[in-house]
């Protein structure tokens, strides 16, 4: 059986051989955002299934597919479908692909996904800027076997988010007239969503928004040196919030409502990368 590394080479050679060139920054889009794909130009599209080592995905509003191309003057790699745990796979499959990614010469990426609102203020469309987050109930992808070409050991998340970049996506959303909200994310395992009382306990750790994904990309992100962005696109208040029941129906209508400004916004942000 291949170890980590011989598979992350093999899926590097595999993208290295099919790409017309090495991407600067990397997409993650979440439930509900994949229309941002449709912006890239000179587009390469690769089925998950085509690749190598790679999971599949099987969640509604996931295509499972890499788009690379253009995208405002920048190459790009987006993923149209990430890989969640409570889907079954390993923690070792679920970030994956941002072990490939930085192998492969990226050294940027976005992550993005569709939150439930635990802060009041919030609305359904809204998108949030993800200052931090808590990972309280992740299993950790680091945990095991540590190779050290790809990170140290013990790595620092005192500045998961890049302050950088989130400064380049305010001032992108205010040139944009976008009211970008900021908050903290924290990570459930779902697949069901989070009762009344978890949410009640997560607003007093101090979250805003709550999801079942990106927490373990951004923190294997860090550990391979990647700066990182995250934005949420709140797609429905967490349970509790208000009086009524939730559904991935609604997460992913809200996601397409949210499309446009949600990929304006992004297109802006990857024009102003430094």
């Amino acid at each position: 059986m291949k170890n980590l590394m011989e598979r992350i080479n093999e899926t590097v050679d595999f993208l290295k051989g099919k790409l017309v060139a090495i991407p600067q920054i990397a997409i993650i889009l979440g439930s509900g955002l994949g229309n941002l794909a449709s912006l890239i130009e000179k587009r390469q599209e690769i089925p998950y299934e085509e690749i190598p080592n790679f999971p599949r995905t099987t969640v509604v509003g996931h295509e499972g597919k890499l788009i690379a191309g253009v995208l405002r003057g920048r190459n790009v790699l987006a993923m149209k479908g990430r890989f969640h745990y409570y889907e079954g796979n390993s923690m070792d499959d679920v970030v994956y692909p941002i072990r490939v990614f930085r192998c492969l010469g990226i050294g940027n990426i976005i992550v993005t996904n569709a939150a439930g609102g635990i802060n009041t203020n919030f609305s359904p469309g809204d998108l949030m800027l993800i200052t931090d987050h808590i990972s309280f109930f992740c299993e950790n992808p680091l945990r095991g076997e540590n190779p050290d070409n790809l990170g140290p050991r013990f790595p620092d998340m005192s500045e998961a988010y890049d302050r950088g970049l989130r400064k380049i996506a305010l001032d992108c959303a205010g040139r944009l007239g976008i009211d970008l909200k900021q908050g903290v994310y924290s990570y459930c395992k779902g697949p069901s969503f989070e009762t009344p009382a978890e949410i009640k306990a997560l607003r007093f750790l101090g979250a805003d928004a709550v999801g079942m994904s990106t927490v373990p990309e951004v923190i294997t992100a860090r550990h391979m040196g990647m700066r990182v962005l995250g934005i949420s696109c709140i797609t429905n208040m967490a349970s509790g919030i208000l009086e009524q029941p939730l559904s991935h129906e609604e997460v992913i209508e809200t996601g397409k409502m949210a499309e446009e400004k949600f990929s304006a916004l992004i297109s802006e942000i990857v024009t102003n990368w430094d």
